[in-house]
């Protein structure tokens, strides 16, 4: 599953799971502007560890990546421990994504 969606200042960025990496990745024109660490155990998967390099900072980087794990996550099944703060946080402020929580089985 690969997406493309616009940030909110300048161009689209794209994402792609890196299983060989464990992580989601966020490209822009090609060039890595972040990611979103991910680990799998049974049928959760917790993303530790969410990082927007400084020069793609304030675009919705962020934001991209992490909707996207979250769609990944609830297509094949599967549910989440929010472990990073920032995913936690887009979590509470979405709540249509509040039923992967792993801890509301």
């Amino acid at each position: 599953m690969d997406a493309q969606t616009q940030t909110q200042q300048g161009p689209a960025v794209e994402i792609t799971d890196a299983p060989e990496a464990s992580r989601y990745e966020a490209r822009i024109d090609g060039e890595l502007a972040g990611w979103a660490d991910h680990h799998r155990s049974g049928d959760v998967v917790a993303i530790p560890h969410t990082v927007v390099l400084p020069e793609h900072g304030g675009r919705g980087v962020g934001s991209a990546l992490v909707r996207y794990a979250l769609d990944d996550i609830r297509a094949r099944g599967l549910r989440i421990d929010p472990v990073c703060p920032f995913v936690a946080s887009y979590i509470e402020r979405h709540p249509e994504h509040q039923d992967l929580l792993a801890d509301r089985a």
